[in-house]
C-alpha cells in the first residue's frame, strides 16, 4: 500500500528522516534532541572503549598462555627430578581460586569472598574467562536494543550515524508505533533496512527472553523506567551499557515521596539539590535490581536537563564486587531549619593484612537536633553516593563531540552540559545553593566568585554543578560554610530578626574560622575564564515533553504544544464531529510527565 505523503510531515534530525503523521498517533519529542545527541556521543565512546578493552584482553591472554607454557615446562622438569613427591592440588597456578563470575580487571577473592589477593591473580583470570567462552577471539559489532522505540528516530540515528554499530532492534507494544517505525526504516534507505528491525512486543518480556544478548540497552519511556529495570539489567551483556531516561521528575523530586519509594525504593527530600538527588535515586535503583542477579553498575555519565534525567551505566557480573554496593549508598539527613545536610553510608570495610570484612556503617551521622540551628532532621534515601560520572569517559566524549560538531544538531547544548560535568568534583555528592544560604540568614548574597574564593582560601575544594546554575559542590563541612557566611554578614550587616529563627541562631555563634575573601586564582571555572556559556536558553518557546500520543488535542494543551502547533492540530481535526459546548472533554492526566 503506497504512503500518501500529504498525511505526513517529514522530520529530519541528524542523518535520519522520519514521516510523522499529522494526527497525534505516534509520540515524537523534539525536545529530546539533546538526549539523542548525547546518547550517540556516549555510544561512539563505548564502541571505541570496547575495542580497546578487547585488544588489551587479547594481549593479556597471549601473555598468560606464554606464562602457563613456561610453568608447565618447569613443572615437568621438577616431576622428573622428584617423582616420589605427590603433585599438589593446582588451581589457577596455585595462587588463588577465582569466583564463579568475574568482571574485567577485578581483584580476585576466595570462595568466602573475605580475602582479596590482588597481586596473585594476573593473567590467570583472563585464562579462566576465555575457557568459559565469555569473550570470543573476534569482537562482534555491538547489538543495540531500543526497548521503547515509538517512531524509531533514535534507532535510525544509531544505525546511520554511528560507525561500527551492529544490529539495532526497535521494540514497541503499540501497533501504530511499530507500523510507523517500519515505514521510517524503509524511508531511510538500504543502511537502515539492513541494520534496523522493528518488532511488536512487550519490552519486559523480550528482555527477559534475551538475557545478556545486547551490548547496549536503551530505555526511554514516557514517564518512569522503574517497571523495565529488572528485565533490562538482565538483558545487558557483561561489560555492556544501559542507557536510561526518566521523565517523572515530579515524583523523583519529592512531590509524592511515597510514590517515589514504591517505584525506586528511595525516599526523596526537598532541597535545592533535589535534581541531583533524583539522578542518584535512579542509580541506586538500577544497582538494586542488578544486585539480585550478582551484577553491579559502573556509572559513565549522568545528567539532568529540562524535564528529564538520563544515566549511562556499564553492567558487570561479579558476586564478590557486588559486596561493595553498601559502600556506594548513603542515607541523607536534611535539616528542616537551615540548609545543612549530612550523609550516612550504609556500609564500611575493615582491613587486616590481606583480609577485608564488610560491615554495617557507623551511626548516627547526626544528633537529634542540628548543631547549626537547633532544628530537627528529616531522613531520605538511600541514594547513590559514589561518583556518577567517569571523567576519563567525559573527556573522551568531549573530544569526539568537538571533532564532529557538525554531526550533532544540539552541539551547543550538549557541549555546555559536558564541559560543566567535566569540572564537577566527582567525589562530592549533592550541592549547596548560595541563594538558599543567604535566604536562611536574610542577608545579601555574596557573588559566586567571592564565596568560591573563601572556600578555596580555607583549604577546601569547590566547583559548579551541571544541574543548577547557582549550585556549588564543595568538600567543606557545613561548619566551615556557615563560618564563611557569618563573616560575610559581619561585613554586610542585616536587620534584626526574631531570635528563634534558624538564621538568628546561626549568626548568634562566633565564627571559628578566620575567613579570607581575597580573590583566589581558581575561583573562576575554566568555562567562566573562557567566557563559554554553560546554561543555554531553550531554543524555542513551549519547550517540553509535548502531548502523549493518542490524546485528544484541545485548547487546554496550549502550554505544552504552543499556539501555532495547537492551531495546526485543531484545523486538521475539523472533519471530526464537534463536541457539545456544554460538556468539557475529559483529558486523562499523566502524573509522570513534567513540563
Amino acid at each position: 500500500m503506497a504512503t500518501n505523503l500529504d498525511d505526513f510531515t517529514v522530520i529530519k534530525e541528524g542523518e535520519a528522516e522520519i514521516l510523522m503523521s499529522k494526527k497525534n498517533k505516534v509520540f515524537f519529542n523534539k525536545a529530546q534532541v539533546n538526549n539523542r545527541d548525547l546518547s550517540i556521543a556516549v555510544l561512539r565512546a563505548f564502541i571505541s572503549k570496547r575495542k580497546q578493552e578487547h585488544e588489551e584482553y587479547l594481549s593479556k591472554k597471549a601473555k598468560g598462555a606464554k606464562k602457563a607454557s613456561e610453568n608447565d615446562t618447569s613443572e615437568m622438569a621438577v616431576e622428573e627430578v622428584d617423582n616420589k613427591t605427590p603433585p599438589e592440588d593446582h588451581k589457577s597456578n596455585g595462587k588463588c581460586e577465582l569466583a564463579e563470575e568475574t568482571s574485567p580487571g577485578e581483584s580476585c577473592t576466595t570462595m568466602e569472598g573475605s580475602v582479596k589477593i590482588d597481586e596473585e591473580c594476573g593473567a590467570d583470570e583472563e585464562q579462566v574467562d576465555d575457557s568459559e567462552g565469555k569473550r570470543p577471539a573476534e569482537l562482534e559489532p555491538p547489538r543495540v536494543l531500543e526497548a521503547l522505540s515509538a517512531s524509531g528516530l533514535r534507532a535510525l540515528r544509531y544505525a546511520r550515524e554511528i560507525e561500527g554499530i551492529g544490529q539495532v532492534v526497535a521494540l514497541d507494544n503499540d501497533p501504530a508505533s511499530v507500523e510507523a517505525c517500519r515505514r521510517n526504516i524503509k524511508f531511510n534507505g538500504s543502511v537502515a533496512v539492513s541494520k534496523v528491525e522493528s518488532h511488536l512486543a512487550d519490552a519486559r518480556v523480550y528482555m527477559l527472553e534475551n538475557p545478556k544478548k545486547f551490548d547496549v540497552v536503551d530505555l526511554d519511556p514516557y514517564g518512569s523506567p522503574s517497571v523495565f529495570l529488572d528485565s533490562a539489567v538482565q538483558s545487558v551483556a557483561d561489560g555492556g551499557i544501559l542507557m536510561c531516561t526518566a521523565t517523572d521528575m515530579a515524583v523523583l523530586c519529592g512531590s509524592n515521596g511515597e510514590v517515589c519509594y514504591s517505584k525506586y525504593g528511595s525516599y526523596p527530600t526537598r532541597g535545592k539539590y533535589i535534581h541531583e538527588m533524583a539522578l542518584r535515586i535512579v542509580l541506586a535503583s538500577i544497582e538494586s535490581h542488578a544486585n539480585r542477579y550478582k551484577r553491579y553498575i559502573v556509572p559513565v555519565l549522568s545528567f539532568q536537563k529540562d524535564f528529564y534525567l538520563r544515566v549511562f551505566v556499564r553492567i558487570y557480573t561479579s558476586a564478590s564486587a557486588m559486596k561493595e554496593t553498601p559502600l556506594k549508598l548513603s542515607y541523607l539527613y536534611q535539616c528542616t531549619g537551615c540548609d545543612s545536610f549530612h550523609l550516612q553510608p550504609l556500609g564500611r570495610t575493615i582491613s587486616k593484612n590481606t583480609s577485608v570484612r564488610h560491615l554495617p556503617g557507623y551511626g548516627p551521622a547526626v544528633p537529634q537536633e542540628c548543631t547549626d540551628c537547633g532544628r530537627k532532621f528529616i531522613m531520605g534515601g538511600p541514594i547513590w553516593s559514589a561518583p556518577i560520572h567517569d571523567q576519563e569517559w567525559v573527556a573522551s566524549i568531549i573530544e569526539d563531540v568537538n571533532r564532529m560538531k557538525s554531526s550533532y544538531p544540539a552541539y551547543e547544548h550538549i557541549s555546555a552540559i559536558l564541559n560543566t560535568i567535566s569540572e564537577e568534583l566527582p567525589d562530592v555528592p549533592l550541592f549547596l545553593s548560595l541563594h538558599n544560604l543567604s535566604s536562611t540568614l536574610k542577608c545579601t548574597s555574596p557573588s559566586a566568585v567571592i564565596f568560591r574564593s573563601a572556600v578555596i582560601n580555607a583549604g577546601y575544594r569547590i566547583s559548579r554543578t551541571h544541574v543548577c546554575a547557582i549550585g556549588l559542590k564543595t568538600d567543606a563541612p557545613m561548619s566551615v560554610i556557615w563560618d564563611i557566611m557569618r563573616c560575610w554578614v559581619k561585613n554586610h550587616p542585616i536587620k534584626g530578626q526574631p531570635a528563634d529563627q534558624p538564621g538568628s541562631i546561626i549568626l548568634s555563634k562566633e565564627p571559628v574560622l578566620q575567613v579570607n575573601f581575597a580573590r583566589a586564582v581558581a575561583s573562576l571555572s575554566k568555562a567562566q575564564a573562557k567566557k563559554v556559556a554553560r546554561f543555554l536558553p531553550n531554543p524555542e518557546r513551549n519547550w517540553g515533553p509535548k502531548l502523549r500520543a493518542g490524546r485528544t488535542v484541545t485548547s487546554k494543551h496550549i502550554s505544552l504544544l504552543g499556539e501555532a502547533a495547537l492551531n495546526e492540530a485543531l484545523n486538521h481535526e475539523q472533519d471530526n464531529e464537534e463536541e457539545p459546548k456544554s460538556k468539557k472533554p475529559k483529558i486523562e492526566e499523566d502524573n509522570n510527565a513534567t513540563s
